[in-house]
């Protein structure tokens, strides 16, 4: 098994570790892997796109020759789960800060998205959220956190929602988190993850 985490921006290595846990505690054998590069995107069982500057990780999946090849394999059934900025590239619409920062998103997923919905850094905060089918109590970390909607006719699922804003989706085998699961020693977000390739 090999489960990528797009390394080019943000929370890669905290990814990495997650991963590394959840299959060692899952007993699955197999190797994670950094993805800088698009001749490394053929051999992944999965994908995770972490949290960090979404405009800056668009930016940098044309500058390695990235967006075509992920979109692909995920319109092919590779597994693949965003959080945070990762989240906002998997939409198919975005707001005005995403257009004015010329984001363009891989589209993967019939959500749209709100950024920065709960506020700035300085409102980022924590708290426990229930996630439909994965975990009850989950500790969320939020920062600079998006909202997510649903478009019209969207066959994506709501799995996690806070004061009210969809915060977590669910579409085939495509995750979308607002929040960073991978900030806590919960694996129970990644644990899910990597059972849809067993």
């Amino acid at each position: 098994m090999f489960v990528g985490v797009l390394g080019v921006q943000g929370a890669v290595s905290e990814h990495v570790r997650t991963l590394t846990k959840t299959m060692y505690e899952m007993g699955l054998d197999g190797n994670v892997e950094v993805v800088r590069k698009g001749d490394q995107i053929g051999k992944l069982d999965a994908l995770i796109i972490p949290g960090g500057e979404s405009s800056t990780i668009s930016r940098l999946l044309d500058t390695f020759e990235l967006r075509e090849k992920i979109i692909s394999r995920a319109q092919n059934g590779m597994p693949v789960m965003g959080t945070c900025a990762g989240s906002v590239l998997l939409s198919s619409q975005g707001d005005e800060a995403v257009e004015r920062s010329e984001t363009k998103l891989l589209e993967l997923m019939d959500t749209s998205v709100i950024r920065n919905a709960f506020g700035r850094q300085r409102e980022s905060f924590e708290c426990l959220l229930d996630i439909d089918g994965i975990a009850d109590s989950f500790h969320a970390v939020f920062i600079r956190a998006l909202e997510l909607a649903l478009l019209p006719g969207s066959n994506a699922k709501v799995i996690a929602e806070f004061n009210g804003k969809i915060v977590g989706v669910e579409q085939g085998d495509i995750l979308s988190f607002s929040f960073h699961p991978e900030l806590t020693d919960d694996i129970r977000v990644h644990r899910y993850f990597l059972e849809k390739l067993v």
